[in-house]
């Protein structure tokens, strides 16, 4: 494995915003369930840290979130936040619009991680896009919800955008904040348009 280098500290922003994000939504899925802190808080960890502790393992990086106390606090106070907060302020568009920036930059930041751990391109975009998804998928498997990989919708689309795109843009030599913010915006573009104009992959016809 090639040493990893240091990454950029834009990138590492959106390493901690893509944790807030998704630990919100693991919080908010224990709200509608109507569960108690503890698993508010269960739901806002696993949620938060389960796409990048299985980035982490696979491609052969200490796991982000043992050596640190800051992620798992960044993941309890989003589980006190929606606990302690009506979930009506969160909930409905609002929550996919922060949603929607949060899986775009979750997506970059673990291309990105992947790309410095010496990972080939390709496996680096996947790395980027199981960074982004993973953790809601075990999220809503855990709840016994349709996972978000069921679902037609321009959601793993999106992240597959950014992680691409960043990726690309790495290997053509951009510096590695300007391919990140193209990266998310354009990830967050495809997505804001799927929630406004409803936009969905073809489903399989037989």
């Amino acid at each position: 494995m090639t040493d990893a280098s240091p990454l950029p500290t834009a990138l590492v922003l959106l390493d901690y915003f893509g944790i807030a994000v998704f630990a919100v939504s693991g919080a908010l899925l224990a709200a509608e369930k109507k569960q108690t802190l503890v698993t508010f808080i269960f739901f806002a960890v696993i949620t938060g840290v389960g796409g990048g502790t299985l980035r982490d393992l696979l491609i052969g990086a200490p796991v982000f979130w043992v050596h640190s106390n800051a992620m798992l606090l960044i993941c309890i106070a989003a589980a006190l936040i929606v606990w302690l907060t009506s979930r009506r302020r969160f909930a409905g568009r609002a929550l996919l619009w922060f949603d929607a920036a949060g899986i775009t930059a979750y997506a970059t930041y673990g291309a990105a991680k992947a790309l410095a751990y010496g990972l080939a391109p390709v496996p680096a975009f996947a790395m980027g896009v199981m960074t982004a998804c993973v953790g809601g998928i075990i999220r809503d498997v855990l709840a016994g919800e349709p996972s978000i990989l069921m679902r037609p919708e321009l959601y793993v689309t999106a992240a597959a955008l950014s992680a691409g795109l960043f990726v690309g843009l790495a290997l053509a030599g951009l510096v590695p904040w300007l391919a990140a913010l193209v990266a998310v915006v354009a990830g967050f573009a495809l997505r804001a348009a799927a929630i406004s104009r409803g936009w969905s992959l073809p489903q399989y016809r037989d």
